[in-house]
């Protein structure tokens, strides 16, 4: 007890900034899993609706047969798949934010060798720059691809085309899709404020 005490008397601002990335680590933990958990959760939907979904397609005139068709989007595939990507690399992300409030925990040790160097919290913050600018990237590709498929499909549908041809349908779970991406990309947002702000306030406190 003796020797915290005095390291928090010869040493406040070492306290000052584990204290500082500890709040800032688990403030943006929290947010990235929140939104990572939403955008997985939606690509989940959206995948299990492509593979059990199906559309009734009324009888052909003539035939009087009734068939049934995957109601599902050509080409939403492709945004599922970069929105899978982009969630691998927010969860990279996410535990880089967890190792900051790792940090912090060291920082706040009275032993002073086991405190992380500045060189280990600043390259630490740049690598989750790195990763959330290539998440992000990974989103806004998917949220693209998905939104271009989509825009396409509404313009070439014709009125009443619902009626005769099911699987032209823009679904929920599709929309779902596009809602994935932008949550990737506020959660990556996120990570990058948070990164960038710690970076320039260790620069300027130093």
């Amino acid at each position: 007890m003796q020797t915290q005490s005095k390291e928090g008397t010869f040493h406040p601002k070492i306290e000052r900034i584990a204290n500082i990335l500890r709040l800032v680590g688990w403030v943006n933990f929290w947010l990235e899993l929140g939104l990572g958990a939403a955008a997985s959760l939606m690509v989940i939907f959206a995948i299990s609706g492509r593979n059990f979904s199906q559309a009734l397609t009324p009888p052909t005139p003539g035939v009087g047969v009734t068939t049934y068709a995957q109601g599902t989007t050509p080409g939403i595939s492709i945004s599922i798949f970069w929105a899978v990507c982009g969630i691998l690399a927010l969860l990279f992300s996410i535990y880089l934010a967890f190792r900051l409030t790792r940090f912090a925990r060291r920082l706040r040790n009275p032993n002073p060798d086991i405190h992380p160097k500045k060189a280990q919290v600043i390259q630490l913050l740049r690598i989750n720059v790195i990763a959330g600018l290539v998440g992000m990237l990974l989103f806004i590709l998917g949220g693209g691809a998905g939104l271009g498929v989509l825009l396409s499909k509404s313009i070439a549908q014709p009125q009443g085309v619902a009626i005769y041809d099911p699987s032209r349908i823009i679904r929920s779970l599709d929309i779902f899709v596009a809602t994935a991406n932008m949550n990737g990309i506020a959660a990556h947002f996120i990570g990058i404020v948070a990164s960038l702000g710690l970076y320039s306030w260790l620069h300027q406190d130093s």
